[in-house]
């Protein structure tokens, strides 16, 4: 069985904090979001997220939600793609919550996350 993913967020590399901010300001004033500051990274709405300092992927990540992460994750072995096991973040209860595809697609790093 496949399994379904939907796009979560855009995630943009930025050099520095205050640039990180100015992205995400602008961002929600374009879009009419709401923005927020957190410690690695600032969000305008849920769908934009500019990273205080660059991170995976030359221009920064595409984040992909779906429903069972560990099939998912599965699914994409079999299909041939391999992940960056550093990357891997767990529950505590030892789940699985998100990790990142090895390697760069147009630019950017894949995350695939777990939705709620």
């Amino acid at each position: 069985m496949q399994n379904t993913f939907e796009l979560l967020h855009v995630g943009f590399n930025c050099p520095n904090p205050e640039e990180a901010w100015k992205l995400t300001e602008l961002l929600g004033m374009m879009f009419n979001l709401s923005t927020r500051q957190g410690n690695k990274s600032d969000f305008a709405g849920s769908y934009f997220e500019s990273m205080k300092a660059p991170f995976l992927g030359t221009n920064g990540h595409i984040a992909m939600g779906t429903a069972d992460l560990e099939a998912a994750v599965a699914e994409l072995k079999e299909k041939g793609f391999s992940f960056n096991q550093d990357t891997a973040a767990y529950s505590e209860d030892g789940k699985l919550k998100n990790i990142y595809l090895a390697g760069e697609f147009g630019g950017f790093a894949i995350h695939i996350m777990q939705r709620k």
